[in-house]
């Protein structure tokens, strides 16, 4: 057309203007910032940013140890082997339940379990053509948006915060409709013990027949809050606290994936401070790894986390209780001084010596290498549970135990502690009990028991030496102490009568305690201590059973007599009397 413009040089397919170049990004945000808000100064355009090799990471934010290796799959959720092994079997058999409830102390993957089944039942393939699986792929987009905490059909909500009724019949009016993108639409309930009484009721009818499409999954530290009815609708799994050394293992790897060196000793403090908690024991190990010295290139040393967990040395704790093993009181006193002044607190240093003699015990009682990081500490702890017997263990055990508790209720720690342990010291040096029984036996056994005196009591009595049981009983009546001259001669059936020893047994239908009444009637007609005890040996006949026993055979003796024999042919129904009886009754006839 005549009236329009001549562009023929400016037509797109017009190959003479190739080499022009299309507008960068930044000139076309320019142009965009011109039309809106006027054209600012003319300034040449900056040069597009080369892309960079691989993303700054200086200016992300750092992320704790424990978030940053929380466990992605199955495989890293370490101690749990058994609860895998069952969903692994589940997920295989198509037996999935529609309700889980994990349970445990705090620290062992409750929460991360959750999110694990999650996305093994969530899980697509990279393909996307998978199903569900015990082993997620991590890079299908359900497991990443899970893993990211952004899926849409994962909701997770937090009992602690969302108590009420209302919370729950969200979830009730929500499970209806069927999953957005997914393959279940799953609710993660943490800490689900604080839901109310009320919530739990209105959830009852929705958790034990769900549709097909949701399941729940329930994470709690308390399960014994959550009502029977809620139990018996889910299939319970019960997380196990982490082991000391698969913990000490799993740290080595964290440190080892961090670029930080750290001594195994320090490592296995750690892990026993982290008491079977992934979570405890991986913050306590951030806060090493920020405590080391950066002279020493940041290593993680047994004395730093000593020190920052104020623990007791170790070799310190040995010496301390070889001190108390000795009976050496003014080493013992320096040593807890010692302690204290590096920050040990003192309940920490009861603590520390109770655990040197449980290990000591189990290695006698298992006969195996002692449970110890260092071989010096191995050794020793060795040579402890070959040279002490189990009841100097057993006693040292109790006189710890009763000592930490009083360290912990008293107003003094130190003091207490101080008193406690001298306790202990001094009650090492104390004969075992059995043995201190068997010496005085064997004494006994010899005469060197016996008073120098003559072994006169209070009633004028012979030695006890010479002395029969029928005599002693006699003796203890002159004494005065009749009640116990009975029981001496109704009751006791003697086993064993030696100077300064009765053992005895008694019939089946006498249950009191006499023993503090024999030693004492025995004390005071001999003048010595007495070692009484009941056993379960058949003794002797008691005084009172001899003389019936007597008086039995004498009365046969008399029965056998002719004329006695006569007189009952004679007469039947005649009885046998005693004289005394015939005088007391009154009556002159041998017979009636």
């Amino acid at each position: 057309m005549g009236d329009s413009p001549d562009t023929s040089g400016d037509l797109p397919w017009d190959t003479g203007e190739e080499d022009q170049t299309e507008p960068s990004a930044a000139e076309l945000e320019a142009a965009g910032q011109s039309a809106m808000f006027g054209d600012a100064p003319a300034s040449p355009p900056e040069p597009a940013p080369a892309p960079a090799a691989k993303p700054d990471t200086s200016a992300q934010p750092y992320r704790v140890l424990a978030r940053k290796y929380r466990p992605q799959t199955f495989s890293q959720l370490i101690g749990q082997e058994p609860m895998v092994r069952t969903l692994a079997n589940a997920i295989a058999r198509d037996r999935l339940a529609h309700a889980f409830l994990m349970t445990g102390v705090r620290g062992v993957g409750k929460t991360s379990t959750a999110r694990l089944i999650a996305k093994a039942l969530n899980c697509v393939g990279p393909d996307g053509e998978g199903g569900p699986t015990i082993d997620p792929c991590g890079q299908c987009e359900p497991c990443r948006a899970i893993a990211e905490g952004r899926h849409i059909d994962v909701i997770e909500m937090d009992a602690a915060s969302h108590t009420g009724v209302d919370d729950v019949r969200e979830i009730i009016e929500a499970v209806r409709y069927a999953a957005v993108s997914a393959r279940y639409k799953i609710y993660i309930i943490d800490e689900v013990h604080m839901l109310s009484r009320n919530a739990f009721n209105a959830l009852l009818k929705t958790l034990e027949e769900p549709p097909a499409h949701v399941k729940f999954l329930f994470a709690t530290t308390e399960v014994d809050k959550l009502p029977v009815t809620v139990l018996s609708r889910t299939q319970r799994f019960d997380l196990r606290r982490i082991p000391t050394e698969l913990l000490q293992a799993h740290f080595a790897w964290v440190c080892e994936e961090e670029g930080v060196a750290a001594e195994p000793e320090a490592l296995h403090m750690i892990a026993a401070a982290a008491e079977g908690s992934v979570r405890d024991g991986l913050s306590i190990l951030d806060q090493a790894i920020a405590h080391a010295d950066m002279g020493e290139e940041g290593k993680v040393t047994a004395a730093l986390v000593r020190d920052m967990l104020g623990l007791a040395d170790k070799s310190a704790q040995r010496r301390l209780l070889g001190t108390i093993l000795e009976g050496d009181a003014k080493g013992l006193l320096a040593g807890v001084a010692d302690q204290y002044a590096l920050g040990v607190e003192p309940l920490a240093l009861m603590r520390g010596l109770m655990d040197l003699v449980h290990r000591i015990t189990v290695a006698q009682i298992g006969g195996g290498e002692p449970e110890a990081p260092s071989a010096e500490e191995r050794a020793a702890l060795a040579e402890w549970a070959g040279r002490l017997s189990a009841g100097q263990l057993h006693r040292l055990w109790q006189l710890l135990l009763k000592g930490h508790e009083e360290v912990r209720q008293a107003p003094d720690p130190l003091v207490s502690a101080q008193m406690a342990l001298l306790r202990v010291l001094h009650a090492a040096d104390l004969p075992d009990p059995g043995k201190l029984a068997k010496k005085l036996e064997e004494m006994a056994a010899n005469g060197l028991a016996a008073p120098a005196g003559g072994g006169q009591g209070a009633g004028g009595s012979a030695p006890a030496a010479a002395l029969s049981w029928r005599a002693l009983v006699d003796q203890v009546r002159d004494n005065g102490n009749h009640l116990a001259a009975s029981i001496m001669e109704l009751q006791v059936r003697v086993v064993t009568l030696e100077p300064g020893t009765l053992r005895y047994s008694r019939a089946a239908h006498f249950r009191d305690d006499i023993a503090p009444q024999l030693r004492d009637a025995l004390m005071g007609v001999t003048g010595q201590r007495w070692i009484v005890e009941q056993c379960e040996e058949q003794g002797v006949p008691s005084l009172v059973e001899e003389d019936e026993a007597a008086k039995a055979a004498e009365q046969a003796k008399v029965r056998a007599h002719p004329l006695v024999e006569a007189a009952y042919a004679a007469f039947p129904e005649a009885e046998l009397v005693e004289e005394a009886e015939i005088h007391s009754s009154g009556r002159a006839a041998w017979g009636r």
